[in-house]
């Protein structure tokens, strides 16, 4: 409902106006009358009405002052003045302050009935303009978002297309810079040397940053000033003076932002700020080669163990999440090499375990994906090997497994699983690739590995894994390993 109010300082006019005027058929309720000037105006900003019936002529201030002042303040307020005078000069006055109607005294019901509906069908037209005008910015503004979305994506090819939607002012814009943030978009302050555009893409909430001024001084203020108040993170790419440029510092954004977020850091961090260390390539050649013995095995426990050291080597500070899904992507690519035989099974790793890796944000979610996947994975060779294999092969594998740190000849072993030693050497050999002897010697090893990886002695690791003769065990390891284990103790050792 509309609010008027009346403002006289005759009272029989006030009253009149008031009690004779069925205001409620107009949906207005009369909230409020005044005798002066100066009380109507303090009424005025009190109430701030619709509709304002007011006398020219009053104490304190007149009329057409007090509408002067009202309309300044709130220039949606619809006036309708009324005196005892038909002055041109009062008329022209009112009319230049964009009164609704000019009526002499004594007023009529009927002129007030008519100039009420008049200032009732401007307050219409007014909100039906300002709803046009709203519905016509958002449309514009969502116009604006869906263009610069297009010039993150595809960078020159929409430039022109993206002018259109920025407006006159695209010929004013030096330079662009976007940030990215992690959870919830940080309010960039207005300031005169840059427009702010923001855009969301799926889960990406980015904010476009198109300057006016260059160096950009001003908004990395505000970012610094961010910065100090957030819990969150929040990056940025480099400046660019080319809007063809834009894609490069959206990834720059991106990036960064996995960075921050990997690393656990909070508040603003920069492209710049985004450091790769030095992968210990041997390091990880070694822990990939024994994930995969555990895997062409199916050693479960094994593979725990392995994992458990890749886990360690991915909590190296200087590590980016770049180079961590890299090569998590090459143990992906290890196990399905494991996978060959019997035929890989695609639905593991997906189709795009790329796209899955790229998603992920921490090192936490990174091996877990993985460790999930390499399990699944060891598991489903291990159940294609138990149904490949002859049953003596299987249980021959499993007492190697239970008794690989003792004396085990291939005679023992055949009468074991209840076959003559010559056809059993020839089978074990057809079911595992690998003469007998190899494949004790290669399991020991392997054994032996993660022994000295946990930092055991090597000569108790030679007992271990049943060489009781220790010059006899070196001699094989680093035939095997390409080095000594004492050497390979120290370099693989993590001290944890």
């Amino acid at each position: 409902m509309l609010k008027a109010v009346v403002f006289d300082d005759e009272y029989i006019v006030l009253q009149g106006l008031k009690t004779m005027i069925d205001w409620g058929q107009y949906g207005i309720e009369m909230i409020g009358t005044a005798d002066n000037g100066l009380s109507a105006l303090q009424m005025f900003r009190d109430i701030r009405p619709d509709i304002v019936l007011t006398d020219i002529r009053m104490p304190g201030m007149d009329g057409l002052q007090l509408i002067e002042t009202a309309a300044a303040e709130a220039p949606e307020a619809m006036f309708i003045v009324f005196s005892g005078f038909n002055e041109f000069e009062y008329v022209r006055r009112a009319i230049g302050l964009g009164v609704v109607d000019y009526l002499e005294k004594p007023i009529t019901v009927s002129n007030i009935d008519k100039a009420v509906q008049k200032a009732i069908e401007r307050i219409r037209l007014r909100q039906a303009y300002s709803t046009m005008q709203v519905k016509w910015n958002a449309s514009q503004a969502e116009l604006l978002e869906k263009a610069t979305l297009d010039l993150l994506l595809l960078g020159e090819k929409v430039v022109s297309k993206w002018r259109e939607s920025f407006g006159a002012e695209w010929t004013e814009v030096l330079g662009v810079t976007v940030a990215a943030f992690s959870s919830e978009r940080a309010a960039i302050p207005i300031d005169s040397s840059y427009r702010v555009v923001e855009v969301t893409n799926g889960d990406e909430i980015l904010s476009v940053i198109f300057h006016f001024q260059l160096p950009a001084s001003s908004l990395f203020e505000h970012l610094s000033r961010l910065a100090s108040r957030t819990a969150a993170v929040f990056s940025s790419g480099c400046t660019y003076t080319s809007l063809t440029d834009t894609p490069k510092s959206y990834r720059e954004a991106l990036r960064a932002l996995r960075f921050g977020k990997f690393h656990h850091t909070k508040g603003w961090i920069t492209i710049q700020d985004v450091k790769e260390g030095q992968v210990r390539t041997e390091e990880l050649a070694t822990l990939q080669g024994s994930l995969l013995s555990c895997l062409r095995r199916g050693d479960r426990e094994g593979l725990g163990q392995a994992f458990e050291r890749i886990k360690r080597w991915t909590q190296t500070d200087t590590l980016s999440p770049d180079q961590i899904e890299r090569e998590m992507l090459k143990l992906v690519y290890i196990g399905m090499e494991a996978a060959k035989e019997p035929p890989y099974n695609r639905g593991i790793f997906g189709e795009a375990p790329h796209r899955e890796l790229s998603a992920l944000d921490t090192r936490e979610e990174m091996v877990e994906w993985m460790l999930e996947r390499m399990e699944k994975l060891c598991a489903w060779i291990e159940e294609a090997r138990i149904r490949k294999k002859h049953p003596a092969i299987l249980k021959a594998l499993t007492i190697i497994e239970e008794r690989y740190g003792h004396d085990l000849s291939l005679q023992e072993l055949a009468e074991q699983v209840g076959l003559n030693s010559a056809y059993f050497s020839l089978l074990f050999k057809e079911e595992t690739g690998s003469s007998y002897i190899k494949y004790l010697t290669s399991f020991r090893i392997e054994r032996a590995k993660a022994l000295l990886q946990e930092g055991m002695r090597v000569n108790e690791a030679s007992e271990k894994v049943g060489y009781c003769n220790y010059r006899h065990f070196s001699e094989i390891f680093k035939k095997h390993v390409g080095m000594t284990p004492g050497r390979y103790r120290d370099i693989h050792h993590t001290g944890s």
